[in-house]
């Protein structure tokens, strides 16, 4: 009867797990149960790819499968071909086959992240009109920068409506070419956010071509945008920092520049006035001027060397012909006459040294210190 019934070839039954053993044989033994009665489960090791968590006493579980009688025992089980956790265990399940789906497909990779520009001036928010993710939002991206343009546009972030409204508001903002924008909203259960791990919002925030920021609930929940996103706040006030730059920083930072850029303007002046002095020294030394001059004090140079050694010269020899004379002096006939000698010569100039040069009645010629005398011969008397 049970194998012929086909509603127990395929249904669905929701319980809670209880005496739950892995065999060796890697079967999964368990009985399922609700207030109202139990029945016996087992799962087979073959059947195990329907298992994608570890199965423990006291979850809620929806198992599927199907109804046949144990004949040994002579009793009916539920035959487990498929396991999922019941309400949010199910819907983490959901959520963890996207996450894979979309992995898979590449809409994780790092490749396809646009960088959040560091300087903006328009800031798109998807988000609730009430709430304090947009308060917060506006007033620290205002603190930081009163001069941003915010454009909030109000979207449904949970319940049915939700999916749809936050994909308007992805494209809406898009059009208007805002700089950055924030998707998210403020804290909640798994079931008020999960309009932000439904795969049409995860393709809106992938095809955006404007960079999003996801900023939903607080830091420890994580949605399917947050890896799609181009960059995940852990709440919307830190959203709203990543996206707004500081504008004292700015000031800061343009000051900075200001400085860095006199100094290096400074620089290249210094560096450009010394060429210029090196190529005005080159000028004057490379012009027919320079070259003049240079030739003029070169000329002038060789002169006074010249003065110099004609003096020196001079010296030398004015030295040399004082001791030449010295010399003359001592071999000059006057200098001897200076002494008291005299000097005899004949009528023809010529010297006399001895009598044998003289003849009687002839002239000489008698040479003093202070004049000469004529003089005749008279006499000679040789020497004994």
């Amino acid at each position: 009867m049970f194998t012929q019934d086909y509603l127990l070839q395929s249904l669905f039954v929701k319980g809670e797990v209880s005496n739950c053993k892995y065999h060796p044989s890697g079967h999964i033994y368990f009985t399922l149960k609700d207030p109202k009665g139990t029945v016996s489960c087992v799962m087979f090791a073959g059947n195990r790819s329907g298992l994608s968590f570890r199965l423990t006493d006291g979850q809620q579980v929806v198992v599927g499968g199907m109804v046949d009688v144990y004949e040994r025992d002579g009793k009916y089980q539920l035959y487990a071909k498929q396991i999922v956790l019941d309400g949010a265990g199910l819907l983490y399940e959901k959520y963890e086959q996207l996450k894979r789906e979309l992995a898979e497909l590449g809409m994780f990779a790092q490749e396809y992240k646009q960088p959040i520009p560091k300087y903006i001036k328009t800031l798109g928010v998807v988000t609730a009109a009430t709430g304090a993710a947009v308060r917060d939002i506006v007033q620290i991206a205002t603190r930081r920068n009163p001069y941003i343009r915010i454009i909030l546009y109000p979207a449904i972030v949970q319940g049915q409506a939700a999916v749809p409204s936050i994909i308007k508001g992805i494209r809406a903002l898009e059009a208007l070419q805002v700089d950055v924008m924030i998707v998210g909203r403020g804290g909640g259960s798994i079931e008020d956010l999960w309009a932000f791990n439904e795969r049409e919002v995860a393709q809106a925030v992938f095809d955006c071509s404007v960079p999003v920021i996801s900023a939903v609930g607080h830091e420890t929940d994580t949605t399917i945008i947050d890896y799609v996103a181009d960059l995940r706040a852990p709440t919307p006030s830190a959203a709203a920092e990543l996206a707004v730059t500081d504008y004292k920083e700015i000031l800061g930072e343009m000051e900075e520049y200001s400085i860095r850029l006199r100094d290096a303007m400074d620089r290249k002046i210094a560096s450009y006035r010394q060429s210029l002095e090196r190529a005005g020294m080159q000028l004057k030394f490379l012009c027919p001027a320079g070259k003049i001059r240079q030739h003029r004090e070169r000329a002038m140079n060789l002169e006074s060397s010249l003065q110099d050694g004609m003096r020196s010269l001079i010296g030398e020899k004015r030295h040399l012909l004082a001791l030449y004379i010295e010399k003359m002096k001592g071999l000059s006939p006057l200098e001897k006459l200076n002494s008291g000698f005299s000097y005899v010569e004949n009528e023809a100039g010529k010297n006399i040294r001895s009598l044998e040069q003289l003849q009687i009645g002839e002239n000489v010629l008698i040479r003093m210190r202070d004049g000469t005398v004529s003089a005749e011969v008279k006499r000679l008397e040789w020497a004994e």
